[in-house]
């Protein structure tokens, strides 16, 4: 498995290896000890899977708060995205920042986003499943967010915002300026 770190190096591109023939691939998508040996530990106890008809659809950003905070390894089964992390650690020297990378089920790259960054995507093409692994279980009480298309942080999202379809619960995330973040950059640390 090929592991790169992204311009916030928390956030990581990980891509395993395709064993392909006549009949298509075969590939390990996870694997706990190859992930230790490269230093992530974190302990998935939850998969999920989200269905996405129509190009443009937007889900995030999210995060579990404390107690049921959460790491995510995201990939994408069928279609395309552009998946983005935004760090949430006060006192980051990259508080605020995001990075993201488009995500296939062409290429099978995941992307690991840690405990205190904000996790989104928008569907780049029709018919986009996304699975992803989590590290605590869900929470309602703990589900919390900010708005997706935040002028204070800025995300270039590969679409025109006219084209997306979002939640009412997303619609209605706060803006990150009203934001107070339960992470700390010295607890992650």
């Amino acid at each position: 498995m090929d592991v790169a770190p992204l311009a916030i190096p928390e956030v990581k591109l990980l891509t395993p290896r395709r064993f392909a023939d006549d009949r298509g691939f075969f590939s390990e998508t996870y694997n706990k000890r190859t992930l230790l040996e490269v230093g992530i530990d974190a302990d998935f106890v939850q998969d999920n899977q989200s269905y996405s008809r129509r190009r443009g659809t937007v889900r995030g950003l999210h995060f579990q708060s404390p107690p049921f905070a959460q790491d995510k390894l995201v990939r994408v089964l069928r279609g395309r995205v552009f998946d983005v992390a935004v760090d949430i650690r006060e006192g980051s020297p990259t508080y605020g920042q995001h990075v993201g990378a488009e995500l296939s089920a062409e290429t099978g790259a995941q992307l690991l986003v840690p405990i205190g960054f904000l996790h989104g995507f928008v569907t780049l093409e029709d018919d986009t499943e996304v699975a992803y692994k989590v590290s605590n279980y869900y929470s309602r009480e703990c589900d919390k967010g900010v708005i997706w298309n935040d002028l204070d942080i800025g995300i270039d999202w590969q679409i025109n915002s006219r084209e997306t379809f979002l939640s009412s619960k997303d619609i209605n995330l706060p803006r990150f300026r009203h934001f107070k973040s339960p992470f700390s950059f010295d607890q992650a640390a």
